[in-house]
């Protein structure tokens, strides 16, 4: 398990990572969530997104295509029931925005509450094989929805499987309005 972020995630606060050399310049080393984006969470959606943003910037690999620089900034919000992924570079200037329909996520997104839910409250009661039987499931419609990021992006932004999860976390977040 990796380790706990050091402070609180914030809404709308902006994350940064360490600048070193893992993955070269295609990287992330700061990630923001749109303050209007973000509903009111629970600790359980807070942790989760403290976790991805930590994890995401600890070891990632991102690279818009067309452009060799790096490391970048991501900024992450809703806009008219669009995914907006606005890049950066490290000094701020821009590098791309990509819009996406947020309609090939509803159903995963969906899906993956009501097992987390379910898997929050196995956590409480349950044997540890029906837990373990219920994290299967969520890590397989993670995987899912980590596939369909992988694709919406493709020939946009470059990523790994891994750097697509931790995404695929924080677009839940802000897909969460509760």
């Amino acid at each position: 398990m990796s380790e706990e972020p050091t402070g609180q995630a914030h809404s709308g606060q902006t994350h940064s990572g360490q600048a070193d050399d893992k993955g070269g310049g295609k990287r992330l080393i700061a990630v923001h969530l749109d303050d209007s984006s973000i509903g009111r969470a629970t600790p359980d959606i807070e942790h989760e997104r403290a976790i991805a943003i930590y994890d995401l910037l600890d070891e990632n690999s991102f690279s818009p295509n067309g452009h060799d620089g790096g490391p970048y900034k991501l900024s992450l919000s809703i806009v008219e029931k669009r995914l907006v992924f606005d890049i950066t570079d490290e000094a701020g200037g821009p590098i791309a925005t990509h819009i996406l329909s947020l309609s090939p996520f509803r159903r995963i997104v969906k899906d993956y509450f009501l097992i987390c839910e379910s898997y929050y409250e196995a956590i409480k009661t349950a044997s540890p094989s029906r837990i373990e039987a219920i994290d299967m499931g969520r890590r397989g419609v993670h995987n899912e929805g980590s596939e369909t990021l992988i694709g919406r992006l493709d020939g946009k932004i470059g990523l790994d499987f891994n750097t697509a999860r931790r995404l695929f976390t924080l677009i839940c977040v802000l897909h969460w309005r509760g």
